[in-house]
């Protein structure tokens, strides 16, 4: 990166750091009353200490990776536990902005922080049989197989949670193996006539890969 560029990039983080980020105005921005002073003091000063470490590390031209690192280390100093779901994706709202500036990818660690883990149970599968929850959405497609039904029992649905894997299942008729692509927006569900393989998530498989994998399962657990 070039003397010019990290100029640019240090003054953006500059002017990040002087910016009054939870004042009453941006709260009456999102349609929002504001949190507590205390709380809004606590987010900024949170925020500006990650953002000065920024400034610190863009002086250096550091890459992408130490940035993106040190983004993580400054999102982790938000305890979840402190916080409701406005101030959640408020906090998110600024680190997207601190990852623009940067030109850093941080979308999918934003929404681990946010919704949870997938593995840690973001999408928690219930153990449960059709009409024992309160399904709200059926999705199904027919095994590529036997053309039985698989079906999956949408439990809780909540905007903005992204669709976070390709799914690999087994059809309880015909223990043929089969691709699941949910969408998003899904916050817990529940199977009928199948079997959860694997989970393989999409920051780490592009849909061709998982579909690869899908062959692979098939030849191998024949």
């Amino acid at each position: 990166m070039g003397k010019a560029a990290i100029d640019r990039m240090t003054n953006k983080l500059q002017k990040f750091l002087k910016k009054d980020k939870f004042s009453t105005s941006e709260w009456e921005n999102r349609g929002l009353n504001p949190s507590s002073v205390e709380l809004c003091q606590k987010m900024n000063e949170l925020l500006n200490n990650c953002c000065q470490k920024l400034i610190e590390l863009s002086k250096t031209g550091a890459t992408n990776k130490a940035f993106k690192k040190e983004l993580k280390n400054g999102l982790s100093t938000f305890n979840k536990a402190d916080y409701d779901t406005e101030e959640k994706e408020f906090i998110c709202d600024y680190f997207l902005e601190l990852s623009q500036i940067l030109d850093v990818n941080f979308k999918d660690e934003l929404n681990k922080w946010l919704y949870g883990s997938l593995l840690n149970g973001m999408m928690k599968v219930a153990s449960i049989f059709k009409g024992s929850a309160n399904i709200i959405e059926t999705l199904s497609q027919d095994c590529t197989n036997c053309n039985a039904k698989l079906e999956t029992f949408i439990t809780k649905k909540q905007e903005g949670i992204p669709d976070f894997s390709y799914d690999i299942v087994k059809c309880k008729a015909c223990g043929e193996f089969n691709m699941i692509n949910k969408g998003p927006d899904i916050q817990s569900f529940s199977f009928g006539e199948y079997e959860l393989v694997e989970q393989l998530e999409k920051t780490e498989y592009t849909e061709e890969e998982a579909k690869a994998r899908l062959e692979q399962i098939k030849y191998w657990r024949k």
